[in-house]
């Protein structure tokens, strides 16, 4: 019974209409992350009308940046399980690999969680002041990224669980559990800051408990499944030949995150010596523009897994038509989002605080970026087509047309005009640079092996 079940919540993407599938598939991971965002939101809103636009720069600014760093390095680095447990699935062969393949990757996120954690919690005061955090944010700011590395494995673990589903096609479970932890954390958030008056130590501890929750769904939903990918504590091991695959395709996706977060945080270093309000605002436009972001995130993962599982049953023509109705369909919501947050924004942004000064920087920060997220969208898409593919050539062309260049425009640009435009700048002209780079290099079709 069990394993009928299982089946039904499992997808082959290898068969069927291409945009349907896809779209389907989708739009569960689309929910979870919007959902996760509507939480960090909630944040937001508490922490900006209840405690202050300081505490909303404590918990938004530096170490938002820094969090991204160590759990974007991870997430990308769990990309390689990601691949490999969806070429498994699409080849329908060697399915006993698909539990060594589990048991491997919750074993490496639980060891480097258990890392991290220790680093981040020692570290929290040199890596704060390091990025010139504002005086006045500073305290708050330790205390809220001590008690978020703590559960720094759970965070990790929980997404190599939501990863290793949605390899198999099961995008639903790690949304209804997303949903369940969204809906915790809001709840915690008003008890522990609105009626308990905890500040900012409240909004992460509403954070670190609906991660467990979320965890421990996720966790017992491995270990009582029948199908081979189940996680079993016998398994739950590095497997060195497996790991060596997965690395083979996570580590240069890890460095490329690593890059990414890195020159942001250097972006925040400069924004941070723009002044509070500057840094407040910087913060809160995240959580509206947020639902964009969350929407690349998900198809990016979309479309990885689509074409991980054609790739491991050798369906390129599958891939190739999946570029095409992937860029149709992503770029269509891409500015419907874009048109709603412009136009939404000045309204949104009276919940979130009631400082005009941060309101209108806000805004300023919107109009700057969001008219041009078409062209992220356009690099989510071909980078998910190619690391799917298991190619990590994307990690030259992101480290230089991204990373790379932000670091030089700060040392000459910033230098020489420290203003919020110029900041802003930076990011339309690595996105451009970069997508340019990469349409070229998915034209020249290396990647493809059926031309081969």
């Amino acid at each position: 019974m069990e394993t009928k079940l299982v089946k039904k919540k499992t997808a082959d993407l290898t068969e069927g209409s291409i945009w349907k599938r896809l779209l389907v598939f989708f739009l569960p991971i689309l929910a979870g992350t919007w959902f996760q965002q509507l939480y960090n939101a909630v944040d937001a809103v508490i922490v900006g009308r209840y405690v202050g636009h300081e505490a909303l720069a404590a918990v938004g600014g530096s170490v938002a940046t820094l969090l991204n760093l160590f759990i974007g390095f991870f997430v990308a680095l769990s990309a390689g399980s990601t691949v490999i447990i969806s070429h498994i699935f699409g080849s329908k062969k060697a399915e006993d690999d698909l539990g060594e393949a589990t048991g491997t990757a919750a074993a490496f996120s639980i060891l480097f969680g258990l890392m991290i954690s220790a680093v981040c919690f020692v570290m929290a005061p040199y890596f704060l002041k390091w990025m010139k955090t504002p005086e006045d944010t500073l305290k708050d700011a330790v205390l809220y990224f001590r008690i978020l590395s703590s559960a720094m494995t759970v965070v990790l673990l929980l997404n190599t669980e939501s990863a290793i589903l949605r390899a198999v096609g099961d995008s639903r479970r790690p949304f209804i559990f997303m949903l369940i932890a969204c809906l915790l954390n809001i709840g915690l958030d008003w008890l522990f800051v609105v009626k308990f008056s905890w500040g900012v130590a409240g909004v992460a501890w509403a954070t670190v408990i609906s991660q467990c929750v979320n965890c421990l769904l996720l966790t017992v939903t491995m270990l009582v499944t029948k199908q081979p990918y189940r996680l079993e504590i016998k398994k739950l091991r590095i497997n060195r030949g497996i790991f060596r695959r997965m690395m083979r395709i996570g580590l240069p996706s890890g460095l490329e995150a690593s890059m990414y977060n890195l020159s942001n945080i250097l972006m925040q270093t400069a924004v941070n010596s723009l002044g509070t309000v500057v840094v407040a605002s910087w913060s809160l436009s995240g959580k509206l523009d947020g639902f964009y972001w969350g929407l690349a995130q998900a198809a990016n993962a979309a479309v990885v897994t689509f074409v991980g599982q054609n790739y491991g049953a050798g369906r390129f023509d599958r891939i190739h038509k999946s570029v095409r109705s992937g860029l149709i369909l992503f770029m269509i919501m891409t500015v419907s989002m874009s048109a709603l947050i412009i136009a939404g924004s000045p309204y949104a942004l009276k919940i979130f605080t009631e400082e005009q000064s941060v309101r209108d920087t806000t805004y300023t920060i919107i109009l700057y970026f969001v008219p041009f997220y078409f062209v992220w969208t356009s690099i989510e898409v071909l980078s998910g087509t190619l690391r799917g593919c298991g190619d990590t050539k994307p990690v030259l062309i992101t480290g230089i047309g991204i990373c790379a260049f932000r670091v030089l425009w700060l040392l000459t640009a910033f230098m020489i005009w420290p203003t919020l435009l110029c900041v802003s700048i930076s990011y339309v002209v690595s996105w451009t640079l970069t997508m340019i780079a990469m349409v070229i290099y998915y034209k020249k079709g290396k990647w493809d092996k059926s031309k081969q």
